[in-house]
């Protein structure tokens, strides 16, 4: 097993994308905490493996502390952490709200550093060799209109990455950060139902089909290995040629 006796923390994994990479690392023997801002976390104990769920809103610093402490409490230590929790929002530079805009980058980008910080200076601490992996977007990459504060917050988690990589090398600390592509998860449902948007995406993907969760996960799995070893400070993109154009 690629993550045998490892423990990690997934954040928003009570579905989608985090959810499905917190069960490929359970396959992979890793000791898995599944974290949410919901309170019912009771879907970890139909899963194989050891698992539990932890609540937690990544916007809060004290919440993001107790994460990590509760899970080296559970678990005996902290060995990979995928910041994955985030939200969507539309809006362009006309329209955004300040409140909109607060909201989006407290969780997608204050939430990631929150997390990287956190869970670095507790493997520094036990001299772990960890892994992090952050989950920006194709939109923190290319220009894409009418989503301004996303953008700007999945823009700002690849540049968190990069200069979180170079600080934490020195410690045997890698991070890496996935960029997906449009994948069919519930907060992509809605707009990939709609037959324009759908055709959008299709003609704009050189692979012309939306991801799943298993091509995230997959790539989750490979950062979060000894495979990836020497990989620090990458953006991989998962997106079916997008960014390729």
């Amino acid at each position: 097993m690629r993550l045998n006796n490892k423990v990690a923390i997934v954040t928003g994994a009570a579905s989608g994308i985090g959810k499905k990479i917190g069960e490929s690392f359970l396959k992979e023997g890793a000791k898995v905490v599944f974290s949410d801002i919901q309170e019912d976390g009771s879907f970890v104990e139909e899963l194989d493996g050891e698992a539990k769920y932890l609540k937690c809103d990544v916007s809060n610093v004290e919440e993001v502390r107790s994460l990590v402490g509760d899970t080296i409490d559970n678990f005996g230590g902290v060995d990979i952490v995928v910041n994955n929790a985030g939200i969507g929002a539309l809006g362009g530079i006309l329209d955004v709200t300040d409140e909109g805009w607060d909201k989006v980058i407290s969780v997608n980008l204050s939430g990631v550093m929150y997390g990287m910080r956190e869970a670095a200076n507790e493997m520094k601490e036990r001299g772990v060799k960890g892994s992090i992996i952050n989950i920006s977007s194709i939109l923190g990459g290319v220009g894409f209109k009418g989503a301004i504060a996303y953008s700007a917050s999945k823009g700002g988690v690849v540049q968190l990455t990069r200069s979180g990589a170079v600080d934490l090398a020195e410690e045997g600390i890698r991070v890496n950060a996935i960029a997906p592509g449009f994948i069919q998860t519930d907060m992509t449902k809605d707009m990939l139902e709609d037959e324009s948007f759908n055709s959008f995406v299709t003609s704009s993907t050189p692979m012309g089909h939306v991801g799943e969760v298993d091509d995230i996960a997959n790539a989750a799995v490979y950062l979060a290995s000894d495979e990836s070893k020497y990989v620090t400070g990458h953006v991989l993109y998962v997106d079916g040629g997008w960014t390729a154009k």
